[in-house]
């Protein structure tokens, strides 16, 4: 499951924002549901019982071209056995009663992943709100996922033929970008010590699945890595300034002994057909982050096949990010690629009470309805993004616990609830989504591409008397549950239509959809004196920036955006200090105001938006302070006395490490064309 770096996203704590949009009840539980302790493995009949239809109809799938035909069509379903013993049931989408795995595999999967815990039992008491919701010695939940139950699992997925993927986190319980938690067993242990013991271990286990004749066909080495593993002694970042960190070089060599262990353990090795390792980040669509830690790699050498993503879109950007990502990191590395995880909601209701990861904000920044079409559109892009990856370089794409139903008692962890259920494939009864047979549907011929949907005039804003041309590339809604980004060719407007006020038409052709575009544009008097307040030109140009440069950058993510797809973006490992300033000549002399819309994870020690130079010797200042991701609020200073003809404005950062934020919708105004806006 992926989290999001620090400068991009918000702690793990922070997932429960919000309120749910709805409640469903849980259907009832078995009363005599086996026990942990009983087997979980799958009888070979099950009775043909029915529930009531799923919601929702059939969805509309284009096929995917270029897709080769071992690409690996893969779920995570390493919640399953625990779904199972807590009385969760599994139907097709006919609603017969089946085993999930069979499900999957009539729906196209070929794939299974599961990732390993290594002693997933709470070593003291967990407390949330001033009571104990697990004790000591309980099983921690999440799956439970320790050796026995991970390989109950892979004999099932292998006795239907399904390939394993085999994640180890090298934890006792869940690791991603903002955790690396070692096991409770290696606690005191540092250096050589450590290192023998994570190739004693990861050589160990990979027996333990060869005596069962469940070897993997693929072994990730670590999980969601952005930032190390097996802190502290291989973290790569520090949170402040005189934390002790191992540092990329017990980073590497820490994985150079999970890798070299499954190299030896491998049963196939010199038969052409050896087992693939994955090494795995999150968010996918950060090209910096990618290069960063795999340039680091490639120094030490380290010997793997696979670089795995995380790409959640609500999360991590558009899909434009991934292809991207992908292109540059297959060449640059010579690695087939493969999206690990990824998912999207099919219904923004909740159903054990328990707060979503996904919702109903997550649709801006995901792209896509909430639906079930809009998740099969998503997953559609994805495969499609992966497949055409150039060289044929890109594998394949796994969902992340499509089987994670809501079934009382099985949770993020022992006594929480299913923060994931309206991600699932599965209705929250168990029936299947008929989203789910995207897997198999992108391979079949026949399928009809999206259409762009009809729709009012698109709403442009042009300047008098300014140089102006339509966006070559605008957001259009579809008729599969998406928005998607189109290139679209306009006619050109004329002088005469931009030297004065008012509204004129122009027709624009989305070549690759054959399809007419409308668009409506507004010429009015400028009063934003910022030529590109969103930042959408993809630079920062006109900015001066001094101090630590490279703490700051226009990022492309919109959900990091408080409009539009960018926004400037702050962040560093290391702490750092900035001022970006714009200074605006030819002024009227007058009253102005500078605002900005702002949001961030807080804790900067300076974090101020300023004014200066404008004539009077004075420097205006108003404080600004970040409370959490997505939490925007604009800040403005007002009563700017402009003298002469400049001024500059701008946001001064002073910060430790690891603090980050974003800067959006910039305005700088004279006080006389304020209009009032909404809270956008």
């Amino acid at each position: 499951m992926a989290a999001i770096a620090p400068h991009t996203a918000f702690a793990v704590d922070a997932w429960r924002l919000g309120l749910p949009p709805g409640f469903l009840p849980v259907r009832p539980v078995e009363q005599n549901a086996p026990s942990p302790a009983a087997s979980t493995a799958a009888p070979a009949v099950v009775p043909s019982v029915k529930v009531a239809p799923a919601s929702g109809s059939g969805v509309s799938i284009a096929p995917v071209a270029n897709l080769r035909g071992d690409f690996m069509k893969g779920a995570d379903v390493s919640m399953l056995e625990q779904i199972e013993r807590a009385g969760g049931k599994f139907y097709d989408e006919q609603g017969v009663q089946k085993d999930c795995l069979q499900i999957l595999k009539d729906s196209g999967i070929n794939w299974i992943r599961l990732r390993l815990w290594h002693t997933p039992v709470n070593d003291s008491d967990v407390l949330e709100g001033g009571r104990v919701i697990s004790r000591a010695g309980e099983p921690k939940g999440g799956g439970n996922n320790d050796l026995a139950t991970t390989l109950r699992l892979a004999k099932r997925a292998k006795a239907l033929g399904l390939k394993i993927l085999l994640d180890f986190h090298y934890s006792d319980f869940w690791v991603d970008p903002e955790k690396q938690n070692k096991p409770a067993a290696w606690r005191n242990l540092h250096g050589t010590e450590l290192e023998r013991e994570i190739y004693r271990y990861t050589a160990q286990t990979l027996e333990a699945f060869s005596k069962a004749d469940v070897f993997p066909e693929m072994v990730q080495v670590g999980n969601e890595l952005n930032g190390g593993m097996l802190w502290p002694d291989g973290k790569t970042w520090r949170d402040w300034p005189d934390e002790k960190i191992g540092g990329d070089d017990a980073f590497a060599a820490l994985l150079q002994q999970g890798v070299q262990a499954v190299r030896d353990a491998d049963p196939r090795a010199g038969t052409g057909r050896r087992v693939l390792i994955a090494i795995h980040l999150a968010t996918g669509g950060d090209n910096a982050l990618y290069r960063r830690v795999f340039d680091g790699l490639t120094k030490h050498q380290l010997d793997f096949d696979i670089i795995g993503l995380s790409f959640y879109p609500y999360w991590h950007g558009p899909i434009d990010d991934l292809r991207a990502n992908m292109d540059d990191i297959s060449a640059r590395y010579g690695k087939d690629v493969v999206v690990l995880e990824t998912a999207y909601a099919y219904t923004i209701a909740d159903a054990d009470g328990f707060t979503n990861l996904f919702s109903a904000m997550n649709q801006k920044d995901g792209g896509y309805k909430a639906t079930v079409q809009g998740q099969a559109s998503m997953v559609r892009d994805v495969i499609d993004a992966v497949a055409q990856v150039p060289r044929n370089r890109g594998r394949g794409v796994f969902y992340w616990e499509p089987d994670w139903i809501p079934v009382r008692g099985v949770g993020w962890r022992t006594g929480e609830g299913n923060g994931w259920e309206n991600q699932a494939m599965f209705d929250f009864n168990g029936r299947a989504l008929p989203s789910l047979a995207v897997f198999k549907r992108v391979s079949e011929p026949g399928g009809v591409g999206p259409h762009i949907v009809a729709s009012e005039p698109i709403k442009l804003t042009a300047f008098v008397g300014q140089t102006w041309q339509a966006p070559e590339s605008i957001k259009l809604s579809f008729d599969d549950d998406a928005e998607r980004t189109v290139r679209v060719e306009w006619t050109q407007a004329s002088p005469a239509q931009l030297a004065r006020t008012g509204r004129f038409e122009l027709t624009g052709w989305a070549a690759p959809y054959a399809t007419t575009v409308k668009a409506r544009v507004d010429v009015i008097p400028r009063s934003n004196l910022f030529d590109d307040p969103g930042f959408e030109k993809g630079t920062l140009e006109g900015w001066t920036i001094q101090g630590d440069k490279v703490a700051v950058t226009n990022e492309r993510n919109a959900g990091n955006a408080h409009s539009g797809m960018r926004s400037l973006h702050y962040w560093q490992a290391e702490p750092f200090k900035f001022q970006a300033a714009r200074k605006f000549v030819n002024l009227t002399p007058g009253t102005y105001q500078f605002r900005a819309w702002i949001a961030g994870g807080g804790g900067e020690e300076t974090l101020e938006l300023f004014a200066q130079a404008c004539g009077d010797g004075t420097v205006s200042r108003t404080s600004i302070v970040n409370r959490g991701w997505h939490q925007w609020k604009q800040y403005a200073i007002k009563g700017i006395k402009v003298t002469q003809s400049e001024c500059t404005v701008g946001i001064h950062v002073e910060s430790q490490l690891g603090k980050w934020g974003n800067v959006d919708d910039v305005e700088f105004l004279r006080e006389d064309c304020v209009f009032v806006t909404n809270d956008g």
